[in-house]
C-alpha cells in the first residue's frame, strides 16, 4: 500500500515543502494554490500520520463496494492519490470515476499524472465546489481530509447530497483531522502530531506558521459529530475504522 504514495511522489515533482521555512511577515490563509500543489506529495507525507495506509485501504474498500456501471467519486481529490488507489483495485465493468476538486492547480497536476496510467477505467476531472456538486448513481465515494475545509454550516448538506446520490449498499469513506472532547487528550494528541512533524524534518517555525495559516480554514470536529451527521443523513452503518494521533477515517454504508 505505501507503494502507491511512493509512486505518486516519484512521478510528480520532487520539490520539498519549505513554504513556511522562512518567517512570513503577513501570513495569509492556507490555500491549495500552485505553490502547495508543487510540494503536496512531500507535504502530505510529512504532515498526516497514517496517510499512506488510508490511501491503500481506500482502494481495497472501493474494490469491495464498486458495482457494475456505477460512478465513484473522489471528492477533494487533490493530486489523485485516492483516485489512483481505487483505479488500481476496482475491476467492476462500466465504472466511471470522478476526481473533483476546487483547485485548478491540483486538478491539472492530477490529470497529467493519471493520463500516464494505462487503465480501462475512465477518470473525469471536475473543477467544482463539492458542496454544490450533484452526486448520482454512486456506489462508492471518498471525502479524504476534505470535509474539514468546508464551512460548518454546509457540511450536513454536503453529506446529505452524497447519501441521496448513493445507490443502496454503497459506501462513503470520510477521513478527517479530529478534535477531542477531552481537552487533556486533545492537547496530548496535538502535541504528538507536532512531534510527528518534527520527526519528519519540519522546524518549530514551520509548524507554528503552518498552524496559524491553516487553523482559519481547517475547522476540525469530534468523531461523534461526524458519526452523528452521517447517521442523521441516513447511513445505516457508521464506524470509525482507523486513527493515528488526531487523524481518523470512518466508513458509512447506505
Amino acid at each position: 500500500m505505501p507503494l502507491l504514495i511512493l509512486q505518486l511522489s516519484e512521478t510528480m515533482s520532487q520539490e520539498t515543502d519549505n513554504i513556511y521555512a522562512s518567517p512570513h511577515q503577513n501570513l495569509s490563509d492556507f490555500r491549495f494554490d500552485d505553490q502547495v500543489a508543487a510540494v503536496f506529495p512531500d507535504m502530505i507525507k510529512r504532515s498526516v500520520p497514517g496517510y499512506s495506509h488510508i490511501i491503500g485501504c481506500i482502494g481495497i474498500l472501493a474494490e469491495r463496494y464498486a458495482t457494475n456501471n456505477s460512478n465513484i467519486y473522489d471528492l477533494g481529490s487533490s493530486l489523485g492519490a485516492a483516485t489512483m488507489s481505487m483505479r488500481h483495485r476496482v475491476t467492476a465493468p462500466g465504472v466511471i470515476m470522478y476526481a473533483v476538486d476546487n483547485s485548478e492547480a491540483m486538478l491539472q497536476r492530477s490529470a497529467d499524472f493519471l493520463d500516464t496510467e494505462d487503465s480501462p477505467i475512465p477518470v473525469k476531472s471536475i473543477c467544482a465546489d463539492i458542496a454544490e456538486l450533484t452526486i448520482k448513481n454512486c456506489s462508492f465515494a471518498v471525502l479524504n481530509f476534505t470535509l474539514q475545509f468546508i464551512p460548518l454550516d454546509k457540511r450536513a448538506e454536503t453529506i446529505q447530497k452524497i447519501y441521496d446520490g448513493m445507490n443502496p449498499g454503497g459506501a462513503l469513506i470520510l477521513s478527517e483531522k479530529l478534535t477531542m472532547e477531552d481537552p487533556a487528550l486533545n492537547n496530548l494528541l496535538v502535541d504528538r502530531h507536532h512531534d510527528f512533524k518534527r520527526a519528519n524534518g519540519y522546524s518549530d517555525l514551520e509548524i507554528s506558521q503552518k498552524r496559524q495559516a491553516i487553523e482559519r480554514v481547517l475547522l476540525p470536529e469530534t468523531a461523534q459529530a461526524h458519526i452523528d451527521r452521517l447517521t442523521e443523513a441516513g447511513f445505516s452503518t457508521v464506524s470509525q475504522w482507523f486513527q493515528s494521533f488526531n487523524f481518523a477515517s470512518f466508513i458509512a454504508i447506505k
